[in-house]
């Protein structure tokens, strides 16, 4: 626990507020998280939490005596020392970060003796946080300090990055503000990194950029892989049990997804091109992974001969296994372009919720692997979710109609598969005839 409890106002209850919030409680701090959307907010007065993941609904539970949610931005602010801003930043049409709701919690602010800081967590550009330091100036908060506090959390595992990351990043407007957001952290044992709040900025858009660029890189390998005969698995092992590049991120599958690194790549590329820079690495690593999973269906309809009248499975929704987001997941565009060929669309996913529009009210969903493949001309591994790998292969090849698997994410056995009765298919790798 910490030696001095703060007030903390959070604005925004998605996966990074929620988060921010409860760690903040679990630290010793008092929290009201603050939300628009009353479903939300109805939910975790009932102790629900509206989406999942792992840990958080024990450390809600376990903190409601310092944890509190409201619609009321007033409520929120009354005793609030500390602001986090933890609300969206959605692309807009020209690939630009849309702060509208940045500058919505700014203008609810008041002078209230109590605040100290404004902290922002939401993913901005750089130059977001002098606009805002300068509206704060105007608004007579010049005494409230701004920092940027740029999260670094992974959906599935975002309890313990927060409890447990590698670094805080904290830039400041001013040191005394920087220190003073570094205590907020006591109790986590990692190292503070304190800067400037554009260099803070930049940090979280350059670390996305570079974790997608790697996963990027290891699917172009996969491609020349599937192309020369070598095997992707073990070049990517190999590869990455050099200590100057590390194993992380260099698995080849379809791609990346999520609310992180989409946004983050297009909106780094957006902001260079305003500055008119070309970022052409990043042009690159972006039309790469946009072809992923395009690729994946054109290898599906040379096997198959074609797709009109074919029922393809898939088998998991969410972007990555751990979550139920299904936000930019790879799953949308291949369930678009299977149905723009004509197929039939099946699916199956332990925790993903597709919406109600196109494609998901056209694809059938199922209560498990073997229901969704049951009479399918191929099935495709979307998802790595674990169940998978402990699936009945063999009854699911006598219970389709062509027994043939695209592994996306080369989560199976070729071997397995094979002796299962399948032609398997898998990124970066020979395909595996029938045995």
């Amino acid at each position: 626990m910490i030696d001095i409890p703060r007030n903390i106002a959070v604005f925004g209850a998605g996966y990074i507020g929620l988060v921010t919030g409860a760690c903040f409680a679990q630290l010793g701090h008092r929290v009201v998280v603050r939300d628009i959307q009353p479903e939300r907010i109805r939910m975790l007065h009932s102790g629900e939490v509206p989406f999942f993941e792992p840990g958080l609904g024990d450390l809600i539970a376990q903190n409601k005596e310092r944890l509190s949610f409201t619609l009321d931005a007033r409520e929120a602010l009354r005793d609030a020392e500390a602001v986090y801003v933890c609300v969206d930043t959605p692309p807009t049409a020209s690939g630009d970060a849309d702060l509208s709701r940045i500058w919505s919690v700014v203008d609810a602010l008041e002078a209230t003796s109590p605040l100290v800081a404004v902290v922002v967590k939401s993913t901005v550009p750089v130059g977001t946080g002098a606009r805002v330091r300068a509206a704060l100036d105007e608004a007579g908060l010049g005494h409230v300090g701004y920092a940027s506090n740029p999260e670094f959390t992974a959906e599935g595992r975002a309890v313990e990055d927060f409890l447990h990351p590698d670094r805080v990043v904290i830039g400041a407007s001013d040191e005394a503000t920087a220190h003073w957001v570094r205590d907020l952290y006591d109790g986590i044992g990692a190292p503070v990194e304190i800067m400037d709040v554009a260099s803070a900025e930049m940090v979280k858009l350059a670390s996305n950029a570079l974790l997608a660029t790697k996963i990027t890189f290891i699917n172009e390998i996969a491609a020349v892989c599937e192309a020369t005969g070598a095997d992707i698995r073990r070049v990517s092992r190999a590869v990455g049990m050099d200590h100057r590049l590390g194993p992380h991120f260099l698995h080849a599958g379809l791609g990346y997804g999520g609310s992180c690194f989409p946004k983050d790549t297009r909106a780094l590329r957006a902001m260079a091109s305003n500055s008119g820079y070309p970022f052409q690495l990043l042009n690159a690593v972006i039309e790469v992974n946009e072809l992923q999973p395009r690729r994946a269906v054109q290898r599906l309809k040379e096997e198959l001969g074609g797709l009109r009248g074919r029922r393809v499975a898939l088998l998991g929704l969410t972007f990555k296994p751990g979550t139920d987001d299904m936000r930019e997941a790879p799953s949308a565009v291949i369930a678009s372009r299977l149905l723009a060929e004509g197929a039939e669309v099946t699916g199956w996913d332990p925790m993903g919720r597709p919406g109600p529009v196109e494609p998901w009210t056209s694809v059938t969903r199922h209560a498990s692997p073997l229901e969704a493949v049951t009479g399918a001309d191929a099935a495709i591994v979307v998802t790595e979710w674990p169940e998978l790998r402990a699936a009945d292969w063999p009854t699911a090849a006598r219970r389709m109609r062509r027994p043939l698997l695209f592994d996306g994410r080369n989560l199976l056995d070729p071997a397995t598969l094979s002796q299962a009765g399948f032609t398997y298919m898998s990124v970066g790798r020979a395909t595996r005839p029938t045995a």
